[in-house]
């Protein structure tokens, strides 16, 4: 098999051939249909986060990620094999050749929060699939559990792959802000994320939301999705746009970039009592004047990608709604770099989907 790992950080992928692994244990082999290419890839390739003030760098090293890594968290696979430990109850719906997204955001397993269903809360040790350990830029993988593999049930292992982080990461955040869907809210990127959260927030019953982007064609490709409205970043007026466009209070906020420009303009945005949930990476210090906090009681909440039980809900919607996928760009397992590079310079609307 094939696999285009991280042997350096900030160098080329490596091709590496080797022979295709057998399932132990409670292993399943997935023979690889699609991989996405996420932003969170392009920090483990880099190497570590950006804290701002002055700060180091938070280093992935340091966290426990290990090197030569296959990256991959958004993988669709056909299902090859069984280990030898499987239980006819612990494949459920699954059989081989069925199709099915991995889900990639393991912890310890044996845990409180994993055992109540939070495994990509652990604390104890983390095990995600593609940040941990191999995931999916490569021919076949192997998923520790059959109940981690989701069957697609006819789903397009193309627009599928991306519910595994930027599906799962969107629906988790708009959750947190439900209470909030009888007005718009304000989404800021326009990338694969904002794309996946507009459709999500109709399909859950909200309103419509505002997007905010500093490139164009982001923001046209926003508008298309169906945003109630497109606000350019950075615009001198951005906030006065922003309160025109809403017609009344903002109360929720859902920060997809992650930058000190985009988190100090989704909190002014915010009326009082209002709630600015941060997803994005980007990188940076936190902007807010503290006093500011308690004065317009704001709620800052972060969210970290979504559990097991979240992205089964997520593919019941999907297929429920019928919810339009964003959209993707199919490219051979071969391009992993240049999809890297790519979406490095924001060249990519949607999602890179390499294909072995």
């Amino acid at each position: 098999m094939r696999s285009f790992q991280v042997a350096d950080f900030n160098a080329p992928l490596k091709e590496v051939e080797r022979p295709t692994p057998q399932p132990s244990g409670t292993q399943v082999l997935i023979k690889v249909k699609a991989a996405g290419v996420c932003h969170s890839d392009l920090h483990i390739w880099e190497g570590g986060y950006d804290l701002g003030h002055g700060r180091k760098p938070l280093s992935l090293k340091d966290r426990g990620v290990s090197l030569p890594l296959t990256m991959g968290h958004e993988t669709v696979g056909e299902i090859v094999a069984f280990g030898p430990d499987v239980k006819a109850s612990d494949k459920a719906d699954l059989k081989v050749g069925d199709v099915a997204l991995a889900y990639p955001w393991l912890g310890c397993g044996k845990c409180e929060t994993c055992l109540g269903g939070d495994e990509n809360m652990c604390v104890v040790k983390p095990n995600s699939l593609g940040v941990y350990c191999d995931g999916g830029y490569a021919d076949y993988m192997t998923v520790p559990h059959p109940k981690y593999l989701l069957n697609l049930k006819g789903l397009d292992p193309l627009t599928a792959a991306p519910y595994a982080c930027s599906g799962v990461t969107t629906y988790s955040a708009l959750k947190k802000v439900e209470s909030a869907f009888n007005t718009p809210i304000v989404i800021f990127g326009a990338g694969g994320l904002g794309l996946m959260a507009l459709s999500l927030l109709k399909a859950m019953g909200g309103k419509g939301a505002i997007v905010v982007d500093i490139d164009a064609k982001k923001r046209e490709a926003a508008e298309k999705a169906g945003a109630l409205a497109t606000v350019d970043g950075k615009a001198p007026d951005a906030l006065e746009q922003l309160a025109k466009k809403a017609g009344g209070p903002i109360r929720a906020v859902i920060d997809l970039v992650g930058n000190a420009a985009t988190t100090q303009l989704g909190f002014d945005c915010l009326t009082k009592g209002g709630k600015l949930v941060i997803v994005g990476l980007f990188g940076g210090g936190a902007p807010w004047a503290l006093p500011l906090i308690p004065i317009k009681a704001i709620t800052i909440q972060g969210s970290y990608v979504g559990n097991l039980r979240e992205t089964q809900e997520l593919l019941d919607l999907v297929r429920s709604k019928k919810i339009a996928p964003i959209p993707v760009t199919p490219m051979p397992l071969a391009k992993a770099n240049e999809a890297l590079v790519d979406l490095q310079k924001g060249k990519l609307v949607g999602r890179a989907i390499l294909t072995p």
